[in-house]
């Protein structure tokens, strides 16, 4: 297992996370699995979650192998829950080159751990409702199914993962 480490992204990190986004949406483009576009993942999309903090990179060796959005709330996705009980896990993406490996696993043990550290009790996410494999790897690690939810077009299956003496 390679030590990941992970920090806070900021705006000079703007072409490498929209990059390893623009990765991920064109590997799942090329299976049929259109996610995001560049109107959610360019530069311009994501300048304003670099400002606010929101996005982290997964650093393996010196390389950047990942990013993902850490939000402390989600009232699009979630918005029938306690606010103030929950982090959210958001557009994680692996650069090809990682995938395969434990970069997401340990992405998710250090949302935990974020999320055990503000005192919160769950770690939520979601994902497409008709991506087998995806909800398959969230509910390897742990993750619990929730519920569905339609967000625009999108129908989304929403997952938890109780932290602490909720497990």
């Amino acid at each position: 297992m390679r030590p990941i480490s992970m920090r806070q992204a900021t705006l000079e990190d703007i072409n490498t996370v929209s990059e390893i986004l623009s990765e991920a949406a064109a590997w799942l483009e090329q299976k049929n699995m259109v996610l995001w576009g560049e109107t959610e993942i360019g530069t311009k999309a994501i300048a304003r979650d670099l400002e606010l903090g929101l996005f982290y990179i997964a650093v393996c060796n010196g390389v950047v192998a990942g990013v993902f959005r850490f939000q402390l709330e989600d009232v699009e996705y979630w918005p029938d829950i306690e606010r103030s009980d929950s982090t959210f896990l958001h557009r994680l993406a692996v650069r090809r080159s990682f995938a395969g490996g434990n970069v997401s696993t340990q992405i998710f043990q250090w949302a935990i751990d974020r999320t055990q550290d503000l005192g919160r009790h769950f770690l939520r996410l979601d994902c497409m409702a008709d991506r087998p494999r995806l909800r398959s790897i969230y509910e390897n690690f742990g993750f619990k199914y929730h519920s569905d939810r339609q967000v625009g077009a999108n129908l989304v299956a929403r997952y938890e993962y109780a932290i602490g003496d909720r497990i």
